[in-house]
């Protein structure tokens, strides 16, 4: 049969399986259960539910979603959840079933969460991607993608829903974590590199998956910060900032868009046509799979209320260009009996399950369906992976403030107390979207500093001292003991985005874990964890003014996913660490920075504001926004694109050449850069342009490229970037891309608010 031979293309092989399908059959294609369901793991073997045996042998199933997932919402524990090598032997008999007991034996195509990282048990866990943006390192960002692929795989995993390219507009929201900043340019570079790194050179390699881009679009600009709520957005915003990343992504070979939940202007974006037809398809020319993210088209009928039941939410969102849907409950409850009552077409089906079997056949599933459990277990969380982990988790530690250069640490230095809620909690420093983890894997900022000195144990003292949202003193006093016993007082506070792992709580007088009858949340970000405030929750901040009042050094360290706004810890701390959270090597990577073994390179890619009340402070708003406040300016505390250094950066004679080009010309900026401090560090050398005068509103800087280098003491360098078209065009009048004649400023230096200038002019042709 043509579509099982190889020597046919698979365009021509898909076309044949599509003819051969009845309409049970297509549909069965486009939904996507809950994988961890359509299995039982006992006495270490795996045994498939009569009712995913049923769905199989009745029409098929197209995809699952999460058959390797394991967290809280799952279920699926380290007691009961899958090694490597069983996920992988899985997943085979998954594919086993559905190959040999359906009337076609088409493969299932898995679908996985690895945000930052395979969210499988023994995966490795790299930081979040706020903090893989902060390092600003976009071919170590390319690397760890080919490293998720490569685990991800190995299991037979085949797609995974990354890379989030939200642009973050309100740091309130939850999953600002899962973002990589404010910035759509910087976004853009990322997503090229994610699409390029977890998709390889051909899909049906065993290290490349489809990478899914999420989510399309607007849902970082939610009002008021709430996860899903309305965007109001103009078409021009849309098309210039928000869009960007992912027609980057797509112009990159991504192969799956996920839509948003949000709407914007009052249309959803699982049935925006204009969306997912006429921009992506018809003007972009994607050629990939549109699946929904989870219980989006339920939503239509039951929150943004725009059908009146399940069945016409289902047919609106497959007519708006929707192929597959993840949960599947609409698609497969209804799309059978919309065509049966004429509501719905069977060349629509037609259109989404081609698209589906393109994919798979794009895998080579078809031909290699099964994973290699040996493999898995050599691969996933290898020693190559855990170096990486760190890697990225060092250059993406921000230097906020050092006051006296009273970093980094020297070994030599008397007792120091690790004091503060994240200062030994495993779960707190892994973000969302991760599964369980033996408390072995994990090294917390306690963990690193003992690490650093443990030919003296003695010398390192802890203390929880408080919770992260609860009231209670009750550790205060034991806090306070260790501190007044200590030289130096590392604070380890934030935030925490760690679902119930089933850890319990912990003594606040000793640190040790202690389990209770009942479950404890410290969790206030994450997915659909929204606050009001930028504020450190409970009352870490009152711990950490009672151990100041010792009159010790203190350094704080933050490990959180958004930003933090408090002011009292800005002009008090001797010096500020902004970790994020920086994943399962967060605490060697901490203490490597603390103590000199690794120079800070992170640049802040959110701006923080002082105050809650200065949102929205996102560098990049218009110059008519306004200038401030009756009560303070509007400038952030700390500027996008800023990070301080062991060493120090000087700029010098900036460049552009010519200085005068035409419309569709290119000149070249240079500047020289150089290590003028006493220790080798890394800069992020970054360009911003202004349009001086245009026809339609502009920011008042835009990053439009940026290179990180290393330099050694007394060393220099020219840095050089190429403006053209791409880097001086905007959306115009007719919402199409323009170059406008005129004076341009080009922009070269630390951080936004720290450059040189020169101008550069375009001409009429």
């Amino acid at each position: 049969m043509i579509y099982k031979d190889r020597s046919y293309s698979n365009s021509e092989r898909a076309q044949h399986l599509l003819s051969l399908m009845t309409l049970e059959e297509k549909v069965g294609q486009l939904v996507q259960p809950f994988g961890w369901q359509v299995y039982e793991h006992k006495d270490g073997k795996i045994e498939l539910t009569v009712e995913f045996k049923k769905q199989v042998e009745s029409g098929g199933i197209g995809s699952l979603y999460g058959v390797l997932r394991a967290d809280p919402w799952t279920g699926v524990t380290l007691e009961t959840g899958l090694s490597p090598a069983e996920g992988a032997a899985a997943v085979n008999e998954i594919q086993r079933y559905a190959i040999e007991h359906s009337r076609l034996g088409i493969p299932i195509l898995i679908g996985e969460e690895c945000s930052h990282g395979h969210m499988a048990i023994g995966a490795t866990v790299f930081p979040v991607p706020l903090s893989l943006g902060s390092t600003w390192n976009v071919e170590l960002y390319r690397e760890m993608c080919r490293a998720v692929a490569r685990e991800t795989r190995s299991q037979g995993g085949a797609a995974t829903y990354s890379p989030v390219l939200d642009v973050v507009r309100d740091p309130r929201w939850g999953r600002t974590e899962e973002c990589f900043g404010e910035d759509a340019y910087l976004i853009s570079e990322l997503a090229v590199a994610s699409v390029e790194g977890l998709q390889g050179q051909s899909l049906d390699q065993e290290d490349s998956v489809v990478a899914t881009l999420k989510h399309f679009v607007g849902y970082g600009s939610s009002e008021g910060g709430r996860n899903a709520g309305p965007v109001h957005m103009g078409k021009r915003e849309l098309l210039e900032v928000d869009l960007l990343p992912f027609k980057k992504a797509v112009e990159a070979g991504a192969a799956s868009i996920m839509p948003a939940y949000n709407e914007i202007d009052g249309v959803p974006c699982t049935t925006n046509k204009e969306l997912l037809q006429d921009t992506l398809r018809t003007e972009w020319g994607f050629e990939g799979m549109v699946i929904t993210d989870c219980g989006a088209i339920n939503m239509l009928a039951a929150g943004h209320d725009t059908t009146e039941n399940g069945m016409d939410a289902a047919v609106q969102a497959i007519r708006a260009g929707i192929d597959m849907e993840m949960s599947g409950e609409m698609f497969g409850n209804h799309l059978l009996e919309a065509i049966r009552q004429g509501k719905l077409e069977e060349a629509v089906i037609d259109v989404a399950v081609r698209r589906v079997l393109d994919l798979k056949f794009a895998l080579g599933l078809f031909d290699a369906p099964y994973a290699d459990p040996e493999r898995a277990a050599r691969v996933i969380g290898s020693e190559e992976h855990v170096a990486l982990a760190r890697k990225l988790a060092e250059e993406g530690i921000i230097l906020l403030k050092n006051e006296d250069q009273i970093l980094p640490l020297s070994k030599k230095t008397g007792k120091i107390a690790v004091i503060g809620p994240n200062a030994d909690i495993g779960y707190n420093q892994l973000g969302d979207y991760t599964s369980p983890q033996p408390a072995t894997k994990v090294t917390t900022v306690l963990g690193g500093i003992r690490s650093k000195l443990a030919d003296d144990p003695d010398r390192v003292l802890y203390a929880p001292g408080c919770r992260i949202k609860d009231e209670s003193r009750e550790g205060f006093e034991y806090a306070l003991e260790c501190a007044g016993q200590a030289d130096t007082v590392v604070m380890v506070v934030g935030g925490s985005s760690a679902r119930d792992f089933g850890e319990g709580t912990i003594d606040l007088k000793t640190g040790a874990s202690k389990v209770t009858d009942h479950s404890w949340s410290d969790m206030d970000c994450g997915e659909g964890i929204d606050r009001m405030s930028l504020k450190l929750s409970g009352v870490q901040l009152e711990l950490i003014q009672e151990v100041y009042k010792l009159g010790k050094p203190v350094i704080v360290v933050y490990i959180n996913g958004r930003p933090i706004a408090e002011p009292w810890i800005e002009d008090h701390a001797h010096a500020v660490l902004e970790a994020w959270y920086p994943g399962q090597e967060g605490g060697h990577a901490i203490a490597d920075i603390l103590f000199g073994d690794v120079n800070p390179s992170g640049r802040l890619t959110i701006s923080v504001p002082k105050h809650v009340g200065q949102l929205p402070v996102y560098y990049n708003g218009k110059r008519s926004r306004g200038k401030r406040y009756l009560e303070d300016d509007s400038q952030p505390r700390y500027p996008f694109g800023y990070g301080l250094s062991y060493t120090e950066f000087s700029y010098s004679n900036l460049t552009v050449e010519p200085q005068v080009i035409p419309t569709d010309g290119q000149a070249t900026v240079r500047v020289d850069v150089a290590n003028v401090g006493g220790r080798e560090g890394s800069e992020v050398v970054q360009m911003y342009i202004s349009d001086v005068a245009s026809t339609v509103t502009r920011p008042a800087k835009e990053l439009k490229g940026f290179r990180k280098i290393k330099l050694a003491p007394g060393e220099s360098r020219t840095v050089e970037f190429t403006v053209g078209a791409d880097q001086l065009q905007y959306i115009g009048q007719n919402y199409k891309p323009v170059v406008e004649p005129g004076q341009f400023r080009i922009l070269v230096g630390k951080h936004v608010n720290d450059t040189l200038s020169t101008d550069l002019w375009i001409q009429e042709d």
